[in-house]
């Protein structure tokens, strides 16, 4: 097999890698900030997005099988633990897989199944954030 036919090995691969993902990133950031539908998860980050689109790109990635650097630059920091603690409200979690469905179809993997699996797996976990 030949690089051309060579299959990814991972779903970072199969996405893209962290081109397609920051591309992913920026738009959901570019979203949230520009569509008033949603103000009220805009309004749960600080003012400079910055420093959140490189962590959520280097998240996204090392979640995706590319490289660590996030996991080892917050050695035992779990998205999920540290997201509990904020108190989202449903519909708060639901503009956020909204705005990462939209960012992931926008600007995501060709592979349209790839893109739906992504999208669904984070929306499982935007929904196990939200405050009980």
């Amino acid at each position: 097999m030949n690089a051309e036919t060579t299959p990814p090995k991972t779903p970072y691969e199969a996405l893209g890698g962290k081109e397609v993902i920051a591309r992913i990133v920026n738009r959901f950031y570019d979203l949230m900030e520009g569509e008033e539908q949603y103000a009220p998860l805009r309004a749960m980050h600080v003012p400079d997005l910055g420093p959140m689109r490189d962590s959520l790109t280097g998240w996204l990635s090392a979640w995706a099988g590319g490289p660590r650097d996030w996991f080892e630059a917050n050695p035992g920091k779990c998205m999920m633990s540290a997201h509990r603690g904020l108190g989202i409200e449903k519909d708060v979690a639901i503009q956020w897989t909204d705005a990462m469905a939209r960012a992931i179809a926008d600007c995501g993997p060709e592979d349209k199944d790839l893109a739906k699996a992504m999208a669904e797996r984070l929306d499982m976990m935007a929904m196990g954030m939200v405050a009980e």
